[in-house]
């Protein structure tokens, strides 16, 4: 199943994407009433955060749903959606830094032998389709795309074969980051953080419609220009290694974020003379297989 979250009047509410077309959950429920228990949830992190009999209870009422048609009461236009992150209230933003083989490489940067991790916080959170304002304080913005896992339970100590029955769901993630800041020092944090810098979405799709999670296409173009083709099965370590890994060393919550590293082809990664970095009027578009497109644009 695909979750999204979307604004109406300013407050975010819970949509699903059906074979048949975009369903609004609140406005389906006032035109054909659930009435049983438990209660359905209302926005995509109550869906994570709900117990087994909560989302089958969701899954049941979808399925009841006569399908939306193009006028249905329910049904959403998806050309005038205005949409939230997938996710929208995370405990944790884990990110994964050099984890792709030929992207280390093209900074000519050691493998690392660890998982290199670093955090982005609520702040750079927004949705497919929003404006990203370039800071006044950098000129070297630069994309990344990424596929994002977004945890179902609380995972603690948990075996890298088991890694995955923990995974909710996956998105696309685009880990915007200002390199000037982010090379100030020897943290990264404050070039990966700053506002909006952390679009997720267009939706959040199950780990059952994904399947194996390293094995995906995943594509980003710059105003129709393709700038990284790469393949998910190029990470250095897994979905399932470095899920087991952050959870030896703290707690994952459900609805917590990883961001699991980017391919080869960033501005970074190009020769000084062709970093021609993000600006204002630029759009940015990621693609991964399954997970649909996320596009957003520069100002």
């Amino acid at each position: 199943m695909k979750f999204f979250n979307f604004y109406k009047e300013g407050i975010l509410k819970l949509g699903i994407k059906h074979e048949y077309g975009m369903i609004d959950v609140e406005k389906a429920a006032q035109f054909y009433p659930y009435d049983g228990l438990p209660a359905l949830p209302t926005t995509v992190m109550g869906v994570i955060r709900s117990g087994p009999s909560e989302y089958e209870a969701l899954n049941r009422y979808i399925a009841s749903l006569p399908p939306p048609e193009e006028q249905s009461p329910y049904g959403l236009n998806e050309s005038s959606i205005i949409w939230g992150p997938c996710v929208d209230s995370p405990q944790k933003l884990i990110c994964v830094g050099l984890n792709y083989k030929k992207h280390a490489y093209e900074t000519n940067l050691p493998i690392p032998e660890y998982p290199i991790l670093f955090n982005k916080f609520n702040n750079a959170l927004t949705g497919h389709g929003a404006v990203i304002p370039i800071p006044s304080e950098t000129v070297k913005v630069d994309y990344e795309v990424e596929l994002a896992i977004v945890i179902g339970k609380t995972a603690r100590n948990v075996p890298i074969a088991d890694s995955l029955d923990y995974v909710f769901g996956y998105c696309i993630a685009n880990d915007v980051s200002a390199r000037d800041l982010q090379l100030l020092t020897g943290q990264w944090m404050l070039g990966k953080t700053c506002d909006s810098f952390c679009p997720l979405g267009p939706y959040l799709t199950t780990a059952d419609e994904v399947g194996d999670p390293n094995d995906l296409h995943m594509k980003t173009t710059v105003n129709g220009d393709v700038r990284q083709n790469s393949h998910t099965s190029d990470m250095i370590f897994t979905c399932a290694d470095t899920i087991s890994y952050i959870s030896r060393h703290f707690t994952l919550q459900p609805g917590d974020v990883i961001m699991t590293g980017t391919p080869e082809g960033v501005i970074m990664g190009y020769p000084p003379d062709k970093q021609h970095y993000l600006k204002r009027g630029d759009e940015v578009v990621l693609e991964i297989e399954k997970l649909g497109i996320l596009q957003n644009r520069f100002y």
